[in-house]
């Protein structure tokens, strides 16, 4: 029953630890979706060079997009003009970081991850559009779509609308599961697996790297969700790169991201994304251990930030916190509607999947009503359109559709 107790308090500590930090964040995030977009990216990532490059690198950081959100993102991209540099680039550094995971970052793993994180993300990023520039270069120049913007005003009150819309519900909805998933998984290692058991076992720092690549690669976990288990890694006896090799690793690579990838950008870039990952993520993890001893192996910078906070605000902040997660976690049933076309869509994962693909199927001619079920992972259309039309715009959108 101790074990269980302490568990519990360790759960509770890393929730409220992070909540007023993340909230913070969620508001930025806010800003950044409604103020910037991704149309504002669209725009700069035409041509295949070295500004490209660092524009999608550089665009992505602040992005509070998930894993599984930036690959609509990243097709999106890919086909409105974005060379597979620019592409790939984006693809790395928006998941692996955003407003709201730095703060959070912050607030767990102390102010050398916090800027460590994001500068990390960026040069991955870079990195990996610059191999593909080098070694995978497009023959052709591609040219950014013209999109027609429009310049009706609208007021600041409805920005505002958008921007709490967005941050403390759309983004509770989609990170909320991998959160709860990552602060009881922290609060598990944190507590049950003791330093000794990893220095016995794992005595050098190269081992700490290959479990840790070993365990992220193939993960499913976004920015946020991945910071308490680094912070259970970290109590674990890991090294602070090793964290760091999960935290690039976790959010970057995952079954998903690999697929879209090795389907929509080709085999020699799949092959140039996973190396570049891998490696990347080893340098930077014994980069830290490095800056880290110059430091003196001082624990405070790695060490949680959030517990400096009030602690009434942290309870508060927290509870908020809590109520926003459970009420985008709840799932209320969908009535059932029957549409002319109906696909699955085995690829649908978040609010932000459902999103995209009712957007870019209601701009479609002849569509006439769209009906997306996030727990079915079913697409309904109704009207004149044809079936190889509505599939060919799923899959515009990053999707890949079977005619029921």
């Amino acid at each position: 029953m101790d074990i269980i107790l302490n568990i519990l308090i360790a759960i509770i500590d890393l929730w409220t630890a992070m909540a007023p930090y993340l909230l913070l964040g969620m508001f930025i995030a806010g800003i950044l979706h409604v103020f910037i977009g991704t149309n504002f990216i669209t725009r700069h990532l035409g041509g295949d060079n070295l500004g490209t490059i660092i524009k999608a690198s550089l665009f992505g950081v602040p992005l509070p997009i998930c894993s599984c959100g930036v690959i609509p993102v990243a097709a999106s991209l890919n086909k409105e003009g974005a060379s597979k540099s620019a592409t790939l680039s984006f693809l790395v550094s928006t998941p692996t970081t955003g407003a709201d995971s730095i703060l959070a970052s912050y607030s767990l793993l102390g102010p050398l991850f916090a800027i460590f994180r994001p500068i990390a993300a960026f040069i991955s990023g870079v990195t990996i559009g610059l191999l593909n520039f080098i070694f995978n270069r497009e023959p052709q120049d591609k040219k950014v779509e013209e999109h027609c913007h429009s310049k009706e005003k609208i007021s600041v009150k409805f920005k505002l609308f958008k921007v709490f819309k967005y941050g403390f519900f759309e983004l509770a909805e989609d990170i909320g599961k991998w959160l709860v998933i990552g602060v009881v998984l922290g609060g598990i290692l944190t507590v049950a697996i003791p330093p000794e058991l990893i220095q016995k076992f794992l005595p050098f720092e190269w081992m700490h790297f290959i479990v840790m690549l070993l365990i992220a690669l193939p993960l499913y976990v976004c920015a946020t969700g991945s910071i308490p288990i680094a912070a259970g890694i970290l109590q674990m006896g890991f090294s602070p790169g090793a964290a760091l090799v999960f935290l690039i690793a976790g959010p970057a690579t995952n079954t998903v991201t690999l697929s879209f990838v090795r389907s929509k950008l080709g085999k020699r870039s799949f092959y140039l994304y996973l190396i570049a990952i891998i490696g990347i993520a080893i340098i930077a993890g014994i980069l830290f251990n490095y800056v880290f001893g110059l430091l003196g192996n001082e624990v405070s910078i790695i060490s949680p930030h959030g517990e400096h906070v009030n602690h009434t605000l942290r309870i508060v902040s927290g509870i908020i916190l809590a109520v926003l997660i459970l009420i985008g976690m709840i799932k209320f049933k969908e009535d059932k509607i029957e549409m002319k076309n109906e696909f699955i869509v085995n690829d649908i994962d978040c609010k932000h999947c459902k999103m995209t693909i009712e957007n870019k199927l209601s701009s479609l001619d002849g569509v006439s009503k769209v009906a997306v079920s996030l727990d079915e992972r079913t697409v309904g259309v109704d009207g004149s359109a044809s079936v190889e039309d509505i599939e060919n715009a799923i899959r515009e959108a990053g999707y890949t559709p079977e005619k029921k």
